[in-house]
């Protein structure tokens, strides 16, 4: 049976347990960087910057905890404060899989159109859902395998999931980013939704303004901190408000958002759900993946049907090192274009950054099966991954990648290597179209994989990020035409490792310099800025004070000329001051190798990493790959 011990339910708020003071004195080292989502719910925090990190978030989900029985009370319109005496106004969609029907339909009432009560007004993607089954198993009772789970997840992950447009913004869930999120609409919305977790996290559904309402009481029975932030009176009010109006609350705020821009029945579901087919997949795809630190993959994919699934063969060449990697696995798609998988190398991994590890694979794959995109990762908390592109091979000829990065303007002779599928052997210059300003002097043929075009760049070719294009195939922003370095910046640019090794597993980081133009307006930190390159630098720590005796670069752990940083251990250190763990916050600083500033001295730039305590608690849905 599905084992509720196993299932990492969100019994509250927080990140990690929080084990006497020393762990709270690493808390509050962090709390200037990281989002709050890692911190108790009782502390205040106001970091630097909000990063979502979907591997650690707290999976809040309103269907799981309040009552499911179908309420006929006074409508969503009424002076009701009590989302559970709206009565549910909204368009449902009924459930139609009978396994979901049995296990869920005891407890949520069914009605004469075949909704059934709270999931008929939810979309969610396969891991929100995924979520939902877990904690109904160990809050609920419910019993449930876990291949029936598997095919409730799949079902209600596919009918009852997000639009391909709805899903692709928040791809950095599933596919365990840590990013600086952009989605914020506002402050308000911040302080709502965004002060404990990802606001990744809400978009990655669509309700039913009753359901939007019931996800809030939930939140506020549940979590003292988050009742809190959704009673506060909102920052910005809306307009026309008399002034002796009793101010908005943040959660009032945020659920009329919520239901205007992210409601349960919106166009792009309405023209995606017709749509929903079997995905056909079979085939070749052509891949082209980078990963942090390693440099630039290439190599193919050949997904074959079996059954409802899929298995996959894959083959990468890194074109730093020509080590030719390769891989078995399998995956499936939910809702018709999102795949979750895993592969394997059969190789034993000779270091945790080892690729040879086994991944798993979250991919958004275009409505028209002609494109997909995503990242591989491993590590035990997901740090690494590769980020990937893949093109459908059709028989016709196709690009897929360009080598080296980038080219400068005034270079002769340079040599771009063209990778793609059936290129034609009578490949000729004019055949090879890089834009303005880039003459293609000769074509070689090395396979119909891979061609070499020696090319002149004119001292004057316009600069910024190039398509590349063989008669109809058309490779957008594949090639960066710059006129210099102009700087250089280290990613990720703010960073999260993890202390183990001797009870708890290690969370590693890598480090990599990129070299930046200021871009057409030659003005530096502007949109038209683009990255042109990873560049050769050595990287050393620094210390960030924040204490009068700060020592942290001798105790967080070590980081290597490459960029990689391995942890300390975790728990307390007799050598450290007050015996504290070997958390702490540092510099990483990358100075280059070859490029020179302006000033004729090496180009240099930092990171800033926060080396914290082991996350105790843990949230994830391995099984939505499987």
């Amino acid at each position: 049976m599905f084992d509720p011990s196993d299932l990492k339910a969100a019994s509250g708020s927080r990140g990690f347990l929080i084990f006497g003071g020393i762990a709270i004195m690493a808390v509050a080292r962090l709390t200037g960087s990281v989002s709050s989502s890692d911190l108790p719910p009782d502390r205040d925090v106001a970091p630097r910057r909000r990063f979502a990190r979907p591997a650690l978030l707290v999976p809040l989900f309103a269907a799981t905890i309040l009552s499911a029985s179908v309420v006929t009370a006074q409508s969503s319109g009424s002076s009701a404060k009590d989302p559970a005496d709206w009565t549910e106004d909204e368009e449902g969609i009924p459930v139609t899989d009978a396994l979901t029907i049995e296990k869920c339909g005891t407890c949520h009432a069914p009605d004469d159109k075949g909704n059934l009560s709270r999931i008929s007004w939810i979309r969610a993607t396969p891991e929100m859902w995924s979520q939902s089954i877990k904690r109904m198993a160990s809050l609920n009772g419910m019993q449930i395998t876990g291949d029936e789970a598997r095919s409730i997840t799949r079902y209600l992950g596919t009918w009852h999931g997000l639009a391909p447009e709805e899903a692709k913004p928040v791809m950095y869930m599933p596919e365990r980013r840590i990013v600086e999120e952009t989605l914020i609409p506002n402050d308000n919305m911040k302080m709502a939704c965004a002060s404990c977790h990802a606001f990744g996290q809400p978009l990655s559904s669509r309700r039913s303004k009753r359901e939007w309402g019931l996800l809030q009481s939930m939140h506020s029975a549940l979590y003292s901190q988050a009742e809190f932030a959704l009673e506060r009176p909102a920052g910005d009010q809306p307009e026309g408000r008399a002034e002796d109006a009793k101010p908005l609350s943040h959660g009032e705020v945020a659920l009329a958002w919520l239901s205007e821009n992210a409601s349960l029945n919106t166009p792009e579901w309405s023209a995606w759900r017709p749509r929903i087919r079997t995905p056909r997949l079979g085939g070749k795809w052509l891949v082209d993946a980078d990963l942090r630190g390693k440099g630039r993959y290439v190599g193919e994919m050949t997904i074959t049907p079996a059954g409802d699934d899929f298995t996959t063969s894959v083959t990468l060449r890194s074109l730093s090192t020509g080590e030719t990697l390769t891989r078995s696995g399998k995956g499936l798609v939910y809702a018709g274009y999102s795949w979750r998988g895993t592969s394997n190398s059969g190789a034993e991994p000779a270091s945790p950054a080892d690729v040879a590890k086994t991944l798993r694979e979250a991919m958004w794959f275009s409505p028209d099966q002609s494109s997909a995109e995503g990242r591989w990762y491993w590590g035990e908390y997901h740090e690494f991954g590769l980020d990937v592109k893949m093109t459908r091979a059709t028989g016709a000829p196709v690009l897929s990648a360009v080598a080296p990065y980038a080219v400068q303007t005034g270079a002769k002779g340079a040599q771009i290597h063209v990778y793609g599928d059936a290129l034609p052997a009578g490949l000729a210059p004019a055949d090879l179209d890089f834009g303005s300003g880039i003459t293609v002097r000769s074509v070689s043929l090395v396979s119909p994989g891979e061609a070499v075009a020696t090319v002149d760049v004119a001292s004057d070719a316009m600069i910024g990020v190039r398509d590349v294009a063989l008669g109809s195939s058309v490779l957008t922003g594949a090639l960066p035409v710059f006129n210099a370095a102009d700087y250089m910046k280290v990613t990720p640019e703010t960073a999260m490792a993890r202390l183990g090794g001797i009870k708890y597993a290690k969370g590693y980081e890598q480090f990599e310099a990129i070299a930046w133009s200021d871009g057409p307006d030659g003005k530096r930190g502007t949109e038209d800025d683009f990255a042109i390159m990873p560049i050769d630098a050595s990287f050393t720590m620094q210390e960030l004070p924040t204490v009068t005796y700060d020592d942290d670069v001798k105790f967080v752990g070590t980081l290597s000329d490459s960029g990689f940083f391995d942890p300390s251990f975790e728990g307390p250190n007799p050598e450290r001051r007050f015996s504290r763990n070997n958390y702490g916050e540092v510099w990483v600083v990358a100075t280059a190798k070859a490029l020179k500033d302006r000033k004729g001295d090496p180009m240099t730039s930092r990171a800033y990493l926060v080396t914290t305590v082991p996350m105790y608690r843990r949230w994830d849905q391995p099984e939505v790959s499987q």
